[in-house]
């Protein structure tokens, strides 16, 4: 069994990944059906949950279904990260994670997300600091560091755990890397081996297959995988890595009409949740995985991809079914 502070998990837990625009309650709801473990939102700006500002706002949503869930926060200012702090322990998730890794030059240039890896104190500090602030268990996801001439992950993890937080999940690359080349895990089984951990330490970067999953298991010995970009139109993911631990075998895909299903489910939660026109936008970076490997599928994506209106989405979903019902995946 895996522990986060009180949060019980079972052995390697499969952990979604913190994704903006991606990891919202609908996706979440979707994932956790198929056996994600533990579920975080997307991050969420410190200034703009101060500041009550909307898009920060409703991205506090959470669902007892969806627990455990950890809500992310990110920032570089003490006082914000505080308020913050207090803001996201009235909402009552199971845990508050701190986005150290996220490398868009938005976040970074204002020393937040992987920007703090060039400040180990600071973020050291901030840490300790919002540890101290809550009851709940406090974690930490981030990268080897900022780029390949500072990896000090073994030490930066140590410091962190020493000052209280309850896991780490650490990306294998560096934010000079953004998400170029491999992922290296090397670092990453560094920090577990360290005898001095005794904290979850998790894996995140390039687990897109089972096998993965079982190399950073049982090659490297971590904790647990945090999936990102291989769950993206493809919450199935989670469901195919946990046969393959048991079983050692790859379980069929999910065939076009589960697809369809899945994808009409997740527009309608959607819309649902976030209106119409969002619900629309923010929806279609996952129709080429739903339909991922299907010859000729072009005309029918393009609808998908391009139509602001939810009538004509769902009408090319029914066409989609339509032309390859009997289309076998992979």
């Amino acid at each position: 069994m895996v522990r986060i502070g009180p949060v019980e998990l079972p052995d390697f837990p499969l952990l979604l990944a913190p994704m903006e625009d991606v990891s919202d309650p609908p996706f979440r709801t979707l994932c956790k059906e198929q056996g994600a473990d533990v579920m975080y939102t997307e991050f969420i700006s410190s200034e703009g949950l101060i500041r009550d500002a909307a898009k920060s706002v409703v991205k506090l949503d959470i669902y007892e279904k969806e627990r455990p869930i950890g809500i992310q926060i990110f920032g570089a200012e003490l006082d914000s990260m505080l308020q913050a702090v207090d803001i996201v322990t009235e909402t009552g998730p199971d845990i508050i994670d701190i986005n150290f890794g996220c490398p868009v030059k938005k976040v970074v240039c204002k020393n937040a997300g992987a920007g703090i890896l060039r400040d180990i104190p600071l973020m050291v500090k901030l840490t300790e600091a919002m540890v101290k602030r809550t009851h709940l268990p406090v974690t930490v996801k981030t990268r080897l560091g900022w780029d390949h001439n500072s990896i000090k992950i073994v030490e930066v993890a140590e410091r962190l755990q020493d000052v209280g937080i309850q896991s780490i999940a650490i990306h294998g690359r560096t934010r000079v890397q953004m998400y170029k080349g491999e992922a290296d895990w090397r670092p990453i089984a560094e920090v577990k081996n360290n005898p001095r951990m005794h904290i979850p330490v998790f894996g995140n970067g390039d687990v897109d297959t089972p096998e993965a999953a079982v190399r950073m298991r049982d090659e490297y010995g971590l904790d647990g995988a945090m999936i990102g970009r291989a769950s993206i139109g493809y919450p199935w993911f989670f469901r195919e890595v946990k046969h393959y631990f048991e079983t050692g075998e790859h379980l069929p895909p999910p065939d076009m009409e589960a697809r369809v299903a899945a994808a009409r489910r997740h527009l309608q939660m959607a819309i649902d949740w976030k209106g119409e026109k969002l619900g629309v936008f923010e929806t279609r970076r996952h129709y080429t995985n739903y339909f991922k490997g299907i010859p000729n599928f072009k005309p029918y994506r393009m609808k998908m991809v391009t139509s602001d209106d939810s009538a004509d989405v769902f009408a090319a979903f029914d066409e989609a079914l339509e032309a390859f019902a009997t289309h076998e995946f992979a």
